[in-house]
């Protein structure tokens, strides 16, 4: 069956999510189709055409759907040694290598470092190094893409190639609303430790993002040598650092409330980002 095909079927399917038959070894098969589609890349959540990210929520539907047709069950980590023990999950979606053996990591050619965790119908492309972190089902990491340690890359996010999510970054996901895109992170961008970017924000190709920054759909991303203001997008080849805005003063006058906002302190050129160690530029 085509893309064009499914997409069709599970567009059908999810007119009457309320009432379709669950066990209907068609619907499971399709939606099972979908979701082994997104996991080795051959579709995905996001995708940019011409200058605009559009979110394909057919496939969202098909993710959904498969809770439906799921029952939870046991699965484990497939540690056999009584000595070294066996962890257990309790889910309705398995780990995206449970049961693979040497010739499946050799094809699929990431690293994945002990303690990181993949939910089936996560993407990970090749040359990907995982640390102990954890990626949600449906989004998409790129090739040459590092997610380093406690970071977390929420449901259908999607990482372009050659970024660094440093340790315990938070990278949001989103499955409902349908319409609404997840974080989109673009090639060769920095992600600082502990930083958070959340509710679809798009952080443009070439950003570098401080540590401990933190941006949602309503974050105030203030220009510092133009004065501009931008919500939900990182313009490109941005250096951006938590600051503040000043705000009100409460009802007797007594207390300046200032407002948190990130700032983007500079721009580099693709040139200089290429050559430019990431310290450099936050320090510089």
């Amino acid at each position: 069956m085509s893309t064009s095909d499914l997409k069709n079927f599970i567009n059908s399917l999810w007119e009457k999510k309320d009432s379709f038959n669950t066990t209907d070894k068609e619907a499971r098969k399709k939606i099972k189709q979908v979701l082994d589609y997104l996991d080795v890349g051959n579709i995905r959540i996001c995708e940019k055409k011409e200058n605009s990210w559009v979110t394909n929520e057919w496939i969202k539907k098909a993710i959904l759907l498969s809770f439906k047709i799921s029952d939870n069950s046991i699965f484990s980590s497939g540690m056999s040694n009584a000595r070294r023990g066996q962890y257990t999950w309790f889910d309705k979606v398995n780990l995206k290598t449970s049961g693979w053996v040497e010739d499946e990591w050799t094809k699929r050619n990431f690293r994945s470092v002990p303690g990181a965790i993949v939910r089936h119908s996560a993407h990970i492309a090749e040359n990907v190094v995982l640390m102990p972190c954890f990626v949600n089902l449906g989004a998409y990491v790129d090739s040459g893409t590092m997610i380093d340690t406690w970071a977390t890359v929420g449901s259908c996010a999607q990482i372009g190639k050659n970024v660094h999510i440093s340790g315990g970054a938070g990278i949001g996901g989103v499955l409902e609303p349908l319409q609404a895109n997840p974080v989109i992170i673009e090639d060769d961008c920095f992600i600082g430790a502990r930083s958070e970017i959340a509710e679809g924000v798009i952080v443009e190709k070439g950003s570098v993002i401080s540590m401990g920054v933190y941006i949602g759909a309503s974050t105030k991303i203030v220009d510092r040598q133009t004065g501009k203001i931008h919500y939900g997008k990182v313009p490109a080849y941005s250096v951006v650092v938590p600051g503040s805005l000043s705000g009100k003063k409460t009802p007797n006058d007594s207390i300046d409330v200032n407002l948190y906002c990130a700032v983007i302190v500079k721009k580099v050129d693709e040139k200089t980002r290429s050559k430019t160690s990431i310290n450099d530029i936050l320090r510089s």
